[in-house]
C-alpha cells in the first residue's frame, strides 16, 4: 500500500484528524485527542505503526515479514507496518480499523458514547 492511499484511509476514520508533535516526518494520527496509528519512514521504508491487542500482535508479526514490533512504541501493544508489499492492503486496512476500534474502547465514556451515537458502531468497531 502507498503512504499516501494509507493517509486517505487513515483520515477516513469518524473524526481522524493528522498532527505533527514529533517533527515533520511523521504523521501522528489521532481520535479524541489519542493516537491510533503514525505514518513515516523505518529502515527506509514507508512505515505504519498501529495499536494491537497484545496475541494478535505476535500473531501478525509471525505471520506477515512486513510486521514488526513498534518502533518507539510500547511493542506488547503497537506494530510497526511496513508498507513494503508485504503485507496485503486488505490486511494493513483491517490492522487500521483494528487500532482505531482500540483507541476508541479506550477513551473516556463520554467521548466514547458520543462517537458511538453519532457514528454507529459498525463504522467504529469494524
Amino acid at each position: 500500500m502507498q503512504s499516501v492511499v494509507l493517509r486517505h484511509y487513515l483520515l477516513a476514520r469518524p473524526e481522524a484528524v493528522e498532527d505533527f508533535p514529533f517533527g515533520p516526518e511523521v504523521a501522528v494520527f489521532k481520535v479524541k485527542g489519542r493516537m491510533f496509528a503514525t505514518l513515516g519512514r523505518y529502515r527506509e521504508a514507508d512505515a505504519t505503526n498501529l495499536k494491537c491487542d497484545p496475541d494478535e500482535a505476535q500473531a501478525l508479526r509471525d505471520i506477515f515479514p512486513g510486521v514488526l514490533p513498534g518502533y518507539h512504541m510500547n511493542k506488547k501493544h503497537w506494530n510497526t507496518v511496513l508498507l513494503d508489499g508485504t503485507v496485503p492492503d486488505y490486511e494493513i486496512e483491517r490492522m487500521v480499523d483494528r487500532s482505531y476500534g482500540l483507541v476508541v474502547k479506550g477513551l473516556r465514556k463520554i467521548e466514547r458514547e458520543s462517537l458511538e451515537l453519532a457514528y454507529g458502531m459498525d463504522t467504529l468497531y469494524r
